[in-house]
């Protein structure tokens, strides 16, 4: 709509790209389009790469406490105490970005902890990718749980020499309200 407010000649220059993600799976975007704009690619084919890139992130998260779902209505309180009652049995409930929406997409059983389950699922998930020898890129980021994120980030760092984890930070608000503290998000793509 923002673009539609631009002299016709303007309008041109703006691209218009939905992502399908939030946090990091959006930073693996911009580091792609950073990538392709440094190699001095033309802004039509960046785009294209872009819209190619979009469907192979992969994005996963897991929260420490429900309570945040639960405070904004997103899940019940039955709901949230289940999920409460499952992490103290050290089954954590994984949530994963399909299509642009987030939804459950299983559970992680003997996971001490969140890093070490999303370390589970990352493994499984890249499984097929490293055993071709290709190349893979990883975003991080975490509901003020820098320590949890830099577990993370060691993990697959020591585990897979083929991959990168471009960097670590902090969850947005939009999401971080949602999400709470001590929530952790890995998003990867094939570099």
């Amino acid at each position: 709509m923002a673009r539609n407010f631009l002299k016709p000649e303007d309008r041109e220059r703006i691209f218009i790209i939905d992502s399908l993600n939030a946090s990091a799976g959006e930073a693996l975007i911009v580091l792609k389009a950073i990538d392709l704009i440094e190699s001095g690619e033309e802004i039509e084919k960046i785009v294209k790469e872009i819209e190619k890139l979009v469907p192979q992130i992969h994005l996963s998260g897991m929260l420490e406490d429900p309570k945040w779902l639960e405070a904004s209505g997103r899940i019940s309180h039955l709901v949230a105490n289940i999920l409460r009652r499952m992490a103290q049995a050290g089954i954590r409930s994984l949530l994963a970005l399909r299509k642009g929406v987030l939804a459950p997409a299983g559970i992680k059983t003997g996971a001490k902890d969140i890093p070490t389950a999303l370390f589970k699922q990352f493994e499984k998930e890249t499984r097929k990718l490293r055993k071709k020898g290709k190349k893979i890129r990883v975003v991080i980021t975490h509901g003020d749980n820098l320590k949890g994120a830099q577990r993370l980030k060691e993990m697959i760092e020591k585990e897979f020499k083929n991959t990168e984890v471009a960097f670590l930070n902090i969850i947005d608000n939009v999401l971080g309200v949602l999400t709470g503290p001590n929530a952790l998000v890995c998003a990867w793509c094939e570099a």
